[in-house]
């Protein structure tokens, strides 16, 4: 079995999902299944789950899980509509989505996404998949690579770096992470090294997973498969994932302004539980690192909202 991190905001999503016992549930992203084993500990024989994710080394978890109760899914989270529907079902009470990398997919250095190890520049998700890390520094062009280190990456000096990567590539193809940071060493600020080179992963982990896209993708199936007063909740690590989710609870759509009905009434699906987001308190941000830049959002799909199947 993969050692996965440790659930964050654990309580905080389980007191979110307002689980019904012999409700239907789904865990969009197993991981590790611990937040999957909570809501099960919270369902009847009645209720279901099913836990959704891509990556074979997750689904060595779920095989361990041993409740009738329990349906594991390999697959993308963006496809939550199709397989529920391959499942038999078509509404949901509650979704629940921990957003962005395991630290288990970090620390297995053979994967590509630490910076602190050599290996292959893979940083896929899905195993799978054509695209891989190695797709992205080699066969983009320049302006392709300066857009994504700039808003994925948040790196003030994108264009340069993106200018860099396309110049050294034509001698010497980028392999390993390290052949990376060995040219983002020229770049990065003094004192602040490894964080820089975590946002250029960052970046490019993002681009070759269509993470950006896969979320949007997944909030409007949300919509479609949540029973009315049914809850959503979203934790996000990254400022572009959380607004995307904001927006989308707030406006019914990731970007742009909510559209109005003739007599002004708001036309959007989901109404927020949190006017903020929630955040891990003292104890948790001092026993999990990676709890430090949750953001969690809850909201409860309207009875007469748009977007119902």
């Amino acid at each position: 079995m993969a050692e996965y991190h440790v659930p964050v905001m654990l309580k905080e999503c389980i007191e979110g999902l307002n689980i019904k016992p012999d409700g239907i549930y789904v865990d969009v992203t197993f991981g590790g299944g611990g937040h999957s084993k909570e809501i099960l500990k919270h369902l009847s024989d009645g209720g279901k789950l099913f836990g959704f994710d891509q990556d074979v080394d997750a689904k060595a978890n779920a095989e361990i899980i041993e409740n009738r109760s329990f349906t594991f899914v390999q697959a993308n989270f963006r496809y939550l509509k199709r397989y529920l529907k391959l499942h038999g079902v078509r509404q949901v009470d509650g979704i629940l989505a921990d957003l962005g990398i395991s630290s288990h997919q970090i620390d297995e250095a053979s994967r590509g996404f630490s910076t602190r190890g050599d290996a292959e520049l893979d940083m896929r998700m899905d195993r799978s998949a054509a695209k891989s890390a190695k797709t992205v520094v080699n066969e983009y062009e320049e302006r392709e690579l300066h857009k994504i280190l700039g808003i994925y990456g948040e790196i003030r000096n994108a264009k340069s770096v993106a200018a860099a990567i396309v110049s050294q590539r034509f001698s010497k193809p980028f392999q390993t992470t390290f052949d990376l940071i060995e040219l983002l060493k020229k770049f990065a600020p003094r004192g602040k090294e490894f964080k820089y080179y975590a946002q250029v992963f960052q970046a490019i982990r993002i681009e070759v997973n269509e993470e950006m896209a896969v979320l949007e993708d997944f909030l409007s199936q949300s919509a479609e498969v949540l029973k009315p007063g049914g809850r959503l909740v979203v934790m996000s690590y990254h400022s572009l994932e959380d607004r995307m989710v904001k927006n989308y609870i707030n406006k019914g759509k990731v970007f742009g302004d909510v559209e109005k009905d003739f007599f002004g009434n708001e036309l959007k699906p989901f109404g927020a539980v949190n006017r903020k987001p929630v955040t891990a308190n003292q104890q948790e941000l001092t026993e999990n690192s990676r709890s430090r830049s949750a953001k969690l959002r809850v909201a409860e799909r309207i009875e007469d909202g748009t977007k119902q199947v």
